[in-house]
């Protein structure tokens, strides 16, 4: 019977168990820079069969939060070297989330104070995270209107994906990528109904609603290769005001186009991001759907995300509904979350008051066990 602990080749990615940590964003990359702090803070986690970075923006314009870091300026990728660096040396294998938010941003934030981009012209219900401009702290605000994406500027933005993609195997050194296709941010506003109302060939149907997904990871598997890719999906998450109205069609249309590519993953959030796994009025079938990838010819590893127990993910690992599970806040406050998993010994208590920015305080200071 596999075991959580077991090692699993995931496409390029070999994992020494089947734990993952969950992409988390920590808002401690000022100016967008991983610096020493980050370093010691993922290296402390490379117990984990893989590590996936918080969202990393693909570009200024991809940007949606302060003092998260970048894949899009030299510094940005010297930084994160440092940080594969660290992990590499404790046995670690770390991939990073390609991030693009889209409409999930603030004028303060983007080039030239410009509006956010989306596939159409519809503020989301969330907020984000921004400085102050005469405190420099930190605070949460409404996001801000953003403007529809012209036809002619979407190469460009697929392009950037492989071009990040590329520039974080090849010289920030990561193992891999994950494109960020949950909780509301570019690529799930082109999925979703809610957020697309385009007419043109990226809109309407599920078929071109899923054309800029399939795009961006093709592009990125051209790039660095199927193996080394993964994609972080959430069907029915409310997340960032993300809603479709058949989303068990359009999610099983997607992954049976993703289907053929060779994915070394596909990451699937399991009901409402940090909330209930069950949400009432969005029924979805999670077996249906990784039954669609399957029979449509996927072999990509299985990781599913929210909210498990340590109980709960020895069951799926052993049942085979899961082949990884990926553990967002108790990874943030267990550097050494597999090996407390692995004996069944208490977990640390998470401080939500460190969740965003702020120092080293709940971020690298969580006690590892002592014997």
């Amino acid at each position: 019977m596999t075991s959580l602990f077991d090692p699993l080749q995931a496409g390029d990615l070999h994992l020494a168990n089947r734990i993952a940590m969950a992409p988390c964003t920590r808002n401690r990359s000022p100016g967008g820079i991983p610096v020493a702090m980050n370093a010691e803070y993922y290296a402390q986690r490379a117990g984990n069969g893989l590590i996936i970075t918080e969202g990393t923006a693909i570009s200024h314009q991809g940007q949606g939060y302060a003092d998260v870091p970048g894949l899009y300026a030299p510094e940005q990728l010297a930084g994160w070297k440092r940080v594969t660096d660290a992990v590499h040396a404790r046995g670690g294998c770390i991939v990073t989330q390609l991030w693009h938010v889209g409409r999930v941003s603030h004028v303060s934030l983007q080039p030239g104070g410009q509006a956010p981009v989306a596939p159409s012209a519809i503020t989301a219900q969330a907020r984000t995270y921004i400085l102050d401009e005469t405190t420099g702290a930190g605070h949460f605000a409404p996001t801000s209107e953003p403007r529809a994406l012209a036809l002619q500027e979407l190469p460009a933005i697929i392009a950037s994906y492989a071009r990040a993609a590329h520039d974080a195997v090849h010289i920030a050194g990561f193992d891999g990528v994950e494109l960020h296709g949950a909780n509301g941010y570019l690529i799930d506003q082109f999925l979703k109904d809610g957020s697309n109302h385009r007419t043109d060939a990226y809109g309407g149907s599920i078929h071109h609603r899923i054309r800029f997904a399939v795009e961006a990871v093709r592009a990125v598997v051209e790039a660095v290769g199927g193996g080394r890719v993964g994609i972080r999906l959430s069907p029915v998450t409310p997340s960032n005001d993300a809603r479709d109205s058949h989303p068990q069609a359009l999610f099983e249309q997607l992954v049976q186009a993703l289907a053929p590519l060779g994915l070394a993953y596909i990451h699937v959030i399991e009901g409402a991001t940090g909330g209930p796994r069950v949400i009432e009025d969005r029924p979805f079938d999670d077996a249906a759907f990784k039954a669609a990838y399957r029979n449509a010819g996927g072999t990509g590893a299985w990781m599913v995300n929210n909210g498990y127990t340590r109980e709960m993910a020895l069951q799926a690992v052993a049942s085979g509904a899961a082949d990884v599970v990926a553990f967002g806040r108790d990874a943030i406050a267990n550097p050494d979350l597999a090996e407390r998993l692995k004996r069944g010994a208490p977990l640390n208590a998470w401080d939500k008051t460190t969740f965003y920015g702020g120092t080293s305080k709940g971020y690298t200071d969580y006690p590892a066990l002592t014997a």
